[in-house]
């Protein structure tokens, strides 16, 4: 029997998981990218700097200030970024 007979929704089979169909040419905004970049009002888009989540102890305070602050993302990597966040 065809386990996917009785559900409520026709899915199509991607690799070794079930996704729901979509139309062709319609984008999803990836939720992972959404989460760590902010498009700015002038469309720049913002990402946090590297290096404040742990070993804190040994950087000093101008520079965990600086690791605090948002900066913008490189120009090579916009077009790439902004593919994944079709409604910004």
């Amino acid at each position: 029997q065809n386990p996917k007979k009785h559900l409520r929704h026709p899915l199509t089979e991607v690799g070794s998981r079930l996704a729901m169909p979509q139309k062709p040419g319609a984008s999803k905004t990836k939720k992972s990218v959404a989460k760590r970049f902010k498009v700015t009002g002038t469309g720049q888009l913002l990402r946090r700097k590297q290096g404040r989540r742990h070993l804190l102890i040994k950087k000093n305070a101008k520079r965990k200030r600086r690791l605090a602050q948002a900066t913008t993302v490189a120009a090579v990597d916009v077009p790439r970024i902004k593919a994944c966040l079709p409604f910004a």
